[in-house]
């Protein structure tokens, strides 16, 4: 056999090695040693650690560990870069991006390998992949900077973003969060990884190069504490992390209080779903991709296959043939299929977790072959015989190890998806469209690929739910993220309320026998757990009713009812208008005997508040059939569907002035969202909502929809904020307590809103429209293969 048809025969291709030249040249240039990019102006280098090649544990280049000082530095050159960058026009700062794009692509291929060096993964990936979208980035968001006041026209830039980036994607999470940062009129200090800082570096010297103004941008190299001193730092405005889980819960609690912005982009735990009618090689081809691509280092890498059993044997069979032909090694071969592993302590994390995997029952099956005799490299792993019980399962792995079950029924199939704290992506693998925009939506994931995987883009949003983050990078929610509202600058705090001295006198001098309000839980109405009441006094101290004083079991009671009211979020949008409608009729056709039990409370004429609580309620139930998401059209054989979802179970805490619309303010948005709701009503009058009861009852809201616990605000805040079964949490109080409430929500990452003790007046029309209809929901991206 002649050698061309032993090739064809064999399709064993030989090595076609990528260039390094370029890359060494660029770092021979700067004699290997970095310090950090600060006000347009490179930082002599001070205590410096090696950013090794993981391929061969060489030392690339000394890199300078940023201090406290540093930091400052950094923010006090942003905070002085912020006001002329943020006069300039739209178009203005949009020509910069463009230039940054350009100039990206000009030196695409020094980029992508010099990525590859230190990173470890496949120069295929770096080149095709990671480069070509980090342009793209910058000239999506080029647009937007342009098209900003015309699409926000009232939102302004929040001022100096620290952003914090992983290893794994070094350069494309640079332009995820620089570009938005930069289009919404922010400057930033970003901190790559440790390991892998030197295309920020070089992106530090496109910067230079495009003559950005100097301090818009600011890179500071580091470890750890680097990136604590830039999330502690009072002069910074909104973090922006991707990472881990566990960091990204330690910077909620340290930003807890303190009215910074906020998004969190971390781990996942993937479902790949292939279901019987599936175009099995199809499917293989994308799992490949899904788990394999960039060593399994993917924070939405497809981890968990769940194929149906029908096809188990055959699709395990077929999977392992096709691992055996993947190629391991030396990164910069255009024909590796897997590359190197970021350090050696990802090595041995990964290790230790399959021996737990093994102990606890489960088969590893790896292919033959050898991997290279020096460098961070492991072989492509299948796990099989486990439960979902299982650490592999369980556990964000973070590598090449594919975890896999079966499922009989789609019911099944969703049921052990979700089965997971993580909430990043999900893929759908059937040749039956129905059966895969069925599944799509009870997936609780922010993405969802129909098949097909991976499929990322500039304007189709990417992040997720439970405790895989919240917030959103790329599109019109990415860009979003790096805005806030125009009017939050005006806002001062509540001036501090003077306690009510309840006078002496009989009880039964207001005329009736018992003035006890109960809970209203899943429907109807309960006695508190506590067996103790609270008093609820009229201006002058008079004993005018008591309500039940409610406690951790009443909330548990209230979250239980809620979460088996989680139908309400696939209730008809036009079903939950018309709900709302009737709790507005039956509101205003009581509205003289509400006016007047808010006069009682208050000391002040009720008429006005009851109509804006009707005409609140009329908002939302008409916004509730028309707050839609888009259809994003990417440069890819796709469609994007951003479909709004609800949260889930919300917490509500309401303030204590202007009882009844302060309550219905917040519970209606939740409500047209979809999002069952605890609500905690007015400590001090909260006589409004318990005679709120009568009107749910006959305004055919489902059990369980709205439910209403009474007592003390902050402590019942705390309960709900370390709740588990609770997706979302606004509070309206006190600065302290609303820090307590961030900072206790950090147990599954919960989504917050507080008032910070600032003055929100409810009243405004302002807060009829999607202020909080945002908060009261998520956006999910469905990927649906579409054109030729």
């Amino acid at each position: 056999m002649n050698e061309i048809a032993r090739i064809f025969e064999t399709l064993d291709y030989g090595p076609a090695p990528e260039g390094p030249e370029q890359a060494n040249a660029w770092l021979d240039a700067h004699d290997r040693k970095f310090g950090h990019f600060i006000d347009g102006k490179w930082t002599r280098p001070g205590k410096t650690f090696s950013s090794d090649n993981p391929a061969t544990g060489e030392s690339l280049a000394q890199i300078s560990m940023g201090s406290e000082d540093d930091v400052n530095a950094a923010v006090k050159a942003a905070r002085a870069a912020f006001k002329g960058w943020s006069a300039l026009s739209g178009y203005e700062r949009g020509k910069y991006l463009y230039a940054i794009a350009r100039a990206i692509q000009k030196h695409a291929r020094l980029f992508a390998v010099l990525e590859t060096l230190d990173n470890g993964k496949p120069i295929r990936e770096s080149r095709d992949i990671d480069i070509p979208l980090v342009a793209r980035h910058f000239y999506h968001h080029a647009g937007w900077a342009q098209h900003l006041s015309r699409e926000f026209p009232d939102a302004v830039p929040y001022g100096v973003c620290g952003q914090i980036i992983p290893w794994n994607f070094p350069l494309l999470m640079l332009a995820w969060k620089i570009a938005p940062a930069l289009a919404a009129g922010n400057t930033v200090i970003l901190k790559p990884a440790e390991f892998t800082s030197l295309t920020a570096l070089l992106f530090a010297e496109i910067c230079e190069r495009v003559g950005l103004p100097k301090g818009v941008v600011n890179i500071v190299t580091g470890e750890g504490g680097t990136g604590q001193a830039i999330t502690a730092h009072a002069g910074i405005d909104k973090i922006a992390f991707t990472g881990s889980t566990e960091v990204g819960k330690a910077i909620r609690a340290v930003t807890a209080g303190s009215g910074k912005g906020l998004s969190l982009e971390l781990g996942g735990k993937s479902p790949y779903i292939v279901f019987e009618d599936a175009d099995i090689d199809s499917a293989i081809e994308g799992l490949i991709d899904a788990i394999w691509f960039n060593q399994g280092q993917v924070c939405c890498a497809g981890s968990r296959l769940l194929v149906q059993e029908s096809i188990e044997a055959r699709f395990i069979t077929k999977l392992k043939k096709r691992m055996a032909s993947l190629r391991v090694g030396d990164p910069l071969d255009k024909s590796i299929d897997i590359g190197a592993m970021i350090a050696p302590v990802q090595v041995e994390r990964i290790k230790d977790l399959m021996k737990r995997g093994v102990a606890e029952g489960a088969d590893i099956y790896e292919p033959d072959g050898q991997l290279p005799s020096r460098g961070c490299f492991l072989k492509p792993a299948l796990v099989t015989n486990v439960s979902p019980a299982n650490t592999l399962v369980a556990e964000e792995i973070f590598g090449p190890v594919l975890v896999a079950m079966s499922f009989r029924t789609p019911e099944e199939a969703v049921q052990l998806a979700n089965n997971t704290k993580y909430g990043l992506a999900a893929t759908i693998w059937s040749e039956n469209i129905n059966l895969a925009l069925d599944i799509a939506p009870q997936i609780k994931a922010g993405v969802v690929w129909i098949n097909g995987t991976n499929n990322f883009d500039a304007a189709v949003g990417f992040g997720g739910y439970k405790e895989s983050g919240y917030g959103r990078e790329g599109g019109r929610e990415g860009m979003s993220a790096y805005l806030k509202p125009a009017w939050e600058k005006e806002l001062k705090a509540v001036p501090v309320a003077k306690a009510v001295e309840p006078r002496a006198g009989n009880p039964l001098d207001t005329g009736h026998l018992d003035q006890t309000a109960k809970m209203y839980i899943g429907g109807k109405q309960a006695r508190p757990d506590s067996g103790y009441s609270r008093a609820v006094l009229d201006p002058s101290g008079k004993l005018i009713g008591e309500v039940g004083d409610g406690n951790r079991k009443d909330i548990r009671n209230a979250v239980e009812a809620a979460r088996a009211a989680l139908g309400w979020s696939t209730t008809p949008a036009h079903t939950r208008a018309q709900i709302l409608y009737f709790l507005a009729e039956n509101l205003d056709y009581r509205r003289d005997e509400f006016a007047a039990r808010l006069k009682l409370q208050t000391g002040e004429d009720g008429t006005e508040e009851v109509a804006l609580s009707v005409e609140r309620l009329f908002a939302f139930a008409g916004w509730a059939d028309k707050y839609d998401g888009a259809v994003h059209n990417p440069p890819l054989r796709a469609v994007a569907a951003a479909m709004i979802e609800p949260l889930g179970v919300i917490g509500i805490v309401a303030p204590n002035a202007r009882p009844l619309l302060g309550s219905i303010a917040l519970l209606a948005p939740a409500l047209a969202m979809g999002n069952p709701v605890v609500l905690v009503p007015s400590g001090t009058s909260p006589l409004s909502l318990t005679d709120l009861y009568q009107v749910i009852e006959t305004s055919d809201v489902p059990n369980g929809v709205i439910n209403i616990v009474t007592g003390d605000s902050v402590a019942l805040a705390k309960t709900l904020a370390e709740h588990d079964g609770v997706d979302g949490l606004w509070f309206v109080g006190s600065a302290d307590a609303s820090a307590m409430v961030e900072k206790a929500s950090t147990s599954n990452l919960k989504q917050t809103w507080t008032s910070r003790g600032l003055e929100f007046d409810l009243s405004n029309r302002r807060f009829e429209g999607d202020y909080f209809l945002a908060k009261a929901t998520q956006v999910k991206n469905v990927w649906i293969p579409y054109g030729a």
